[in-house]
């Protein structure tokens, strides 16, 4: 179960650091073509979500792995969970029933 749980933790972790690099380092014409929600939202948003996207999947993996302050894992975890429903909420909004799922 352990093993498991390491597993689905770095694939999350992968998916969401993969996520936030993108949003950090690819210029706003190049997002806007693959993330139409970027055309409402500020650079400043848009870096911030990747920011936090970056580090929520640094918190799932890094605390565990060295031991030091464990606690933060739970807490990346919910930080995460919010990020998506914070998405889950602009997609809605914007009209985009299916990538709401």
């Amino acid at each position: 179960m352990n093993i498991l749980l390491w597993v689905i933790s770095v694939v999350l972790a992968l998916a969401f650091l993969a996520s936030g690099a993108v949003k950090l380092t690819q210029p706003r014409d190049k997002l806007v073509a693959k993330m139409p929600w970027v055309a409402d939202a500020s650079d400043g948003q848009v870096r911030a979500v990747g920011g936090l996207e970056v580090l929520g999947a640094l918190g799932l993996v890094l605390p565990g792995l060295t031991g030091i302050a464990p606690i933060l894992v739970p807490l990346a975890a919910l930080g995460l969970m919010l990020v998506m429903i914070g998405a889950v909420a602009v997609h809605v909004r914007s009209g985009d029933g299916i990538a709401a799922a």
